[in-house]
């Protein structure tokens, strides 16, 4: 028996059908071992020892296959063909040694590049060595992005409160992010005419042409910078005479684009299909491990991280062949095209994302396929042919015109382009990020010495334009220009970017938040040289040399940390004012925009003596007044849009003065955002507005009911005390004495009647209002006797309605009717919260997705801490980037399958024992954050759930601390280093974590 290791459970299922009896194929689930969360995971002082942790996860996985190799005189490790598909081999062989289970088995390593049955018979044929350069190279680069996370990310906490992390890669991206806002915000706009004429050949066919040339001078774009000037053109213009000057019909061609890289799949994946980077690599990870085509499961492209863009001989014959049947021999050019790659630092030797199987026609595969990976993969069909097809031909027409105006000579031109044969666009046309105006389709047919005729002439004002906001798409190119990242990173490292909220996505473009800006001027400031893009592109040319076994990867660790540690040392005596001045000075333009009248945009609006400046709070960067505390005016980090009466004062809009105080009434922006305020005495009265109620719809009427808040709406039926109403920090909200209820989203605050009140108050205090606002929950509303003794009630808790009966409690469904709620809906409630079903009465709760393959249905839910998929007792919480509505069937199962493999019960069963929880408490530190703002490769994870991590689905990398199992194995990458166990209580992943019941 040969037991053959792989990731994935989807590649493992796929590739024992392949190779049959005699072989046992085992996932490891992707990595199986990490650097724990906690200082000394690295030491620089002991020659940058490693220590390794085996995941909690993990843990059984390996047992198991541990146990399988003991019986077993042949092992092949056959994870990914990259580097992190090396470094997982690395791990679990290095695992294996460990547990002494090798002795004198025979180790080798295979690699394919498609999961085919032709693909994986011929790797087996070939197997070798594991790849040590490769593995120093992954090493390297854990160790660059822990030391750089885990020692930069606890300056920024002391710092710059509310900053979250920085990462080696990350924080490069960000920067990008913002050195683009921050042209945008200093561009000033230039002024610009075109001159256009409409004119008509003498056959009265109609074109237009541009104004070029005036007396012997060129005219570019920008030359025309005035009305008048423009003004003067179009008289002339309009007396002027027109002859054809000359004709020029030249040939062109245009060549196909290469098949898809990783970076550029991401790319058009976004523009064409509206995918992020992290779902793109998600479902092409699938496409790669296999989908079920009439009973056998097969690879239907090939391994999608990738620099490379040439294809095997014998796909390019295929698509040849392909392309004479669907579109015919004249779209087939004479030799088969070959690609190169021209990105800087390529560096993966294996092919390109294309199909395994031409033939495999995207109509065809559509019915086997879920639509977004439907849709993902006729993309990469598509554009691999199209590579392979003949080159578009075109004839670019170029007509130049004189127009004499009295003694002025003027010069226009007219362009034009026809497809004389489309080649390759027939099928494809590569998409584009910011659209430029295209040249004219066909113009009229004109002899040079035709006259023409004069329609009329359009002077048209212009003003150039800012750079555009990166994209998703143009983020991800940009990067890969600049040799800043790898293809294994790109998706990872924008989802960091959101997940730490320092971009945020508004109509595809991402806009820096102000935490990221003052992350990266911090970080500018006094750690410069590890946020320039020459520097980290050199460094990823380093791993590249220690991969090429060119230099040592020590080496190159010990070169940035001396200089990093010196750097970081540097900051331990940073004062607050020398960090703030810094800051001041970079995000100038940003924070303290000009102002109309030619002010000082730092003079307070205030107190008029004293100078803004960015301050740093318990909760993150505000801009306050530097004659603090005796003028306490403060606003968030960008000043807001000026409205009337505020062009001297920055942040404050007047709306008009209290005719009864004859105060002045503003509305202001603070650093929780906008608010109203009365007067500028030491205590001012002030209101926050209420959700949903913009700051421009804001009247001086609707400004002073606000602050005349909290009214008097009605007087409780039973006790007689006022019911009042008013905005409080969690919203608007009714009061009757200490009890609090939250008003819907359909009431105004301002308009909210006594009916409407005292029903709000009355539900709430007999618990059937399905919210709680301060303290305990009351005593509820008694429904009636339990059969067995105790009294039923309905109560009121902090998510919502739940039904009590001793020390059961059932949540409400989210549909019923709590005020009507009957005592035989309550006993069926607790009798399925008892027997470990769903609560809900009828069914499953939450949405039915369909049924395991193993019985009971799988549904997905509303928890605690997000969305979940429910099967059983196994609970998986679902990734960010997978909406509840857009999770199918399929990516239920493999997150479940996860889930219950990550349970030390082993798989779990619907109804059965629930998924094991680890009993200790969370271990997380200070550190935990840290090791998280380590860069991590675009994952491996098998299960789709899992987005792009190498990682076990559903492990939250943004928010948790590493899993720590009670087994722990150091690196043997220090010779005669011992193995240590930690006594570390296995943490419990907030990524699996089920949502909390009652």
């Amino acid at each position: 028996m040969t037991v053959v290791i792989v990731e994935s459970p989807a590649k493992a299922k796929t590739i024992n059908k392949y190779l049959g009896r005699g072989f046992e194929v085992l996932a490891s689930f992707g990595h199986v071992r990490d650097l724990p969360a906690k200082d000394g995971s690295v030491d620089p002082d002991n020659d940058f020892h490693m220590l390794w942790e085996v995941d909690a996860k993990s843990a059984k996985r390996l047992s198991d296959i541990a146990a399988a190799v003991k019986e077993t005189d042949r092992v092949i490790l056959a994870t990914d063909p990259d580097r992190e598909g090396e470094a997982i081999s690395w791990h679990v062989l290095e695992v294996l040694k460990n547990k002494r289970v090798l002795k004198d088995k025979k180790i080798s390593r295979v690699v394919f590049n498609a999961v085919t049955k032709d693909a994986v018979l011929e790797a087996m044929a070939h197997p070798r060595q594991i790849d040590e350069a490769l593995v120093d190279a992954y090493l390297a680069r854990r160790a660059l992005d822990y030391l750089v996370g885990f020692t930069l990310s606890p300056v920024l906490w002391r710092k710059l409160p509310g900053a979250r992390s920085a990462g080696r890669v990350q924080s490069v991206a960000l920067r990008l992010v913002c050195d683009r806002e921050l042209e945008i915000e200093k561009f000033v706009p230039r002024e610009y005419w075109s001159l256009v004429a409409h004119l008509r050949t003498k056959d009265g066919a109609a074109f237009t042409a541009r104004l070029v040339g005036a007396d012997g001078r060129k005219i570019t774009r920008l030359d025309i910078g005035a009305g008048q000037e423009a003004e003067d053109f179009r008289n002339a213009l309009s007396i002027a005479t027109f002859t054809v000057a000359s004709v020029e019909a030249k040939p062109a061609r245009r060549n196909p684009a290469p098949p898809f890289t990783t970076s550029t799949l991401q790319q058009e994946a976004s523009r064409k299909l509206g995918m992020a980077p992290e779902r793109t690599m998600r479902l092409a990870q699938r496409l790669y491990e296999g989908v079920d085509i009439g009973g056998e499961t097969v690879g239907l492209i090939t391994y999608m991280r990738t620099d490379g863009v040439d294809m095997a001989p014998e796909a390019i014959a295929a698509c040849r062949k392909a392309i004479g049947k669907l579109h015919g021999e004249k779209y087939v050019p004479a030799a088969p095209r070959k690609y190169s790659v021209k990105t800087k630092n390529a560096q993966e030797a294996h092919e390109a994302v294309r199909p395994t199987d031409m033939f495999r026609l995207p109509k065809d595969m559509a019915r086997h396929l879920e639509p977004d990976q439907a849709r993902l993969y006729e993309l990469i069909w598509t554009r691999t042919l199209a590579s392979q097809m003949e080159s578009a031909e075109l004839e670019r027409t170029t007509v130049d015109i004189a127009a004499r105006a009295g003694a002025r000579n003027l010069e226009l031109r007219a362009t034009g382009q026809v497809v004389k044969f489309d080649g390759f666009l027939a099928l494809y046309q590569e998409g584009k990020d910011d659209e430029e105006d295209e040249e004219g389709g066909r113009l009229p047919a004109m002899r040079a010495g035709d006259a023409l005729t004069r329609e009329r002439i359009e002077a048209t004002q212009h003003f150039t334009e800012p750079p555009p906001r990166f994209t998703e798409a143009t983020l991800v190119k940009r990067m890969e220009e600049l040799g800043i990242g790898r293809p294994s990173t790109y998706a990872a490292t924008l989802a960091v970017l959101r997940d730490r909220d320092y971009v945020r996505i508004e109509k595809k473009r991402l806009i820096p938040e102000d935490k990221g800006r003052i992350v990266i001027a911090f970080l500018e400031s006094f750690f410069a040289r590890y946020v320039e893009y020459d520097f980290t592109a050199n460094l990823e040319e380093q791993l590249d040399r220690i991969a090429d076994r060119e230099i040592d990867w020590k080496a190159v660790l010990r070169d940035f940390w001396r200089d990093f540690n010196a750097a970081v040392l540097g900051t331990k005596d940073l004062r607050t004012t020398e960090i703030l001045d810094n800051l001041n000075e970079l995000l100038g333009p940003h924070i303290f925009p000009a102002r109309a009248d030619g002010g000082d945009p730092r003079a307070c609006p205030s107190c008029g003596a004293g100078q803004l400046s960015l301050k740093i709070g318990k909760f993150g960067a505000f801009v306050g007044c530097s004659n603090y505390p005796e003028c306490r005016f403060t606003r968030q980090l960008a000043a807001g849009a000026e409205g009337d009466g505020a062009s001297d004062r920055p942040g404050v809009r007047v709306l008009g003065v209290d005719p009864e105080s004859g105060d002045e009434v503003s509305l202001r922006d603070g650093r929780f955002g906008a608010y109203l305020q009365l007067g500028d005495g030491d205590k001012p009265k002030r209101s926050s507005l209420p959700k949903g109620l913009k700051p421009e719809d804001l009247t001086l009427d609707k400004a002073l009911a606000l602050l005349s808040l909290p009214r008097e709406v009605a007087r409780h039926p039973t006790s007689g005390e006022p019911i009042l109403a008013g905005i409080g920090r969690y919203g608007p909200y009714v009061q009757h004495a200490k009890t609090y209820a939250n008003i819907g989203r359909d009431d105004d605050i301002l308009e909210i009647g006594a009916n409407r009140a005292i029903d709000l108050i009355v539900a709430k205090e007999s618990g059937a209002s399905g919210q709680r606002r301060f303290g305990a929950p009351g005593p509820g509303r008694d429904l009636g006797e339990h059969p067995k003794g105790g009294k039923v009630t309905v109560k009121d808790g902090r998510y919502g309605a739940y039904v009590n009966w001793g020390k059961v409690n059932a949540t409400l469904p989210k549909d019923a009717d709590v005020a009507s709620y009957t005592l035989d809906q309550a006993l069926a409630l607790i009798a399925a919260k008892q027997s470990g079903g769903a609560t809900g009465g009828a069914g499953p709760s939450g949405r039915l997705l369909g049924d395991h393959p193993a019985g009971g249905p799988i549904t997905v839910r509303d928890g605690r801490f997000g969305a979940y998929v429910n099967w059983g007792k196994v609970n998986a919480t679902l990734p960010k980037s997978v909406g509840k509505d857009e999770i199918t069937l399929t990516e239920a199962i493999e997150l479940i399958e996860a889930r219950a493999e990550a349970s030390p019960g082993g798989r779990g069963k619907a109804g059965g024992k629930a998924a094991g929880k680890p009993s200790a408490k969370s271990g997380k530190t200070a550190g935990a954050a840290a090791a998280k703002a380590v860069d991590k490769p675009v994952g491996k994870s098998p299960a789709a759930g899992a987005g792009a991590s190498k990682k076990p689905v559903g492990k939250s990398a943004a928010k948790t601390g590493k899993p720590v199992s009670k087994s722990v194995v150091r690196s043997s990458v220090k010779p005669g280093a011992k193995a240590a166990a930690a006594k570390a209580k296995p943490e419990k992943a907030a990524g699996k974590a089920a949502p909390r019941k009652r």
